[in-house]
C-alpha cells in the first residue's frame, strides 16, 4: 500500500487557463499552471508552466519546465527547462539549466551547488 506522501508525488494539480490567482500558491505535490498567478509559487514536487500562462512573482520547485511567461525569480532544486515559447525576465538559481531555441531569458543565472 502506497503512503500518502508517495501518492502526492504522482498527483498533479492543474491551474487551468481560465483561472487567475492573486496571492501565493503552495503545494506538496506536482503542479501545472496554464493560467495567471500574481504571487509566489512554492512546490515541493515538479512545476510545469504551460504555454500562455503568465506569472508575476517567485517560483520554487524541485524541477521546473517552463513554456509560459514569468517576471520574477526562479529557484529550481534540480533542473530548470526553458522550452521554445518560454519568457523569463528575472534571475534564476538551478543545478542544471536547459534553454531551447526560441526561449527568451533576461536576467542572471547561478548554477552553483545549492
Amino acid at each position: 500500500m502506497a503512503s500518502k506522501k508517495d501518492h502526492l508525488t504522482e498527483d498533479v494539480s492543474i491551474i487551468s487557463n481560465s483561472v487567475r490567482i492573486e496571492g501565493n500558491l503552495f503545494s506538496e505535490g506536482n503542479v501545472r499552471i496554464d493560467g495567471v498567478v500574481n504571487g509566489n509559487i512554492t512546490v515541493n514536487g515538479n512545476l510545469t508552466v504551460g504555454e500562455g500562462s503568465k506569472i508575476n512573482g517567485e517560483m520554487q520547485a524541485k524541477n521546473i519546465t517552463m513554456n509560459g511567461s514569468l517576471t520574477g525569480k526562479v529557484f529550481a532544486e534540480e533542473k530548470l527547462r526553458l522550452e521554445s515559447k518560454a519568457i523569463l525576465r528575472g534571475d534564476l538559481v538551478a543545478k542544471a539549466l536547459v534553454v531551447e531555441e526560441g526561449a527568451l531569458f533576461q536576467g542572471y543565472s547561478n548554477m552553483e551547488n545549492q
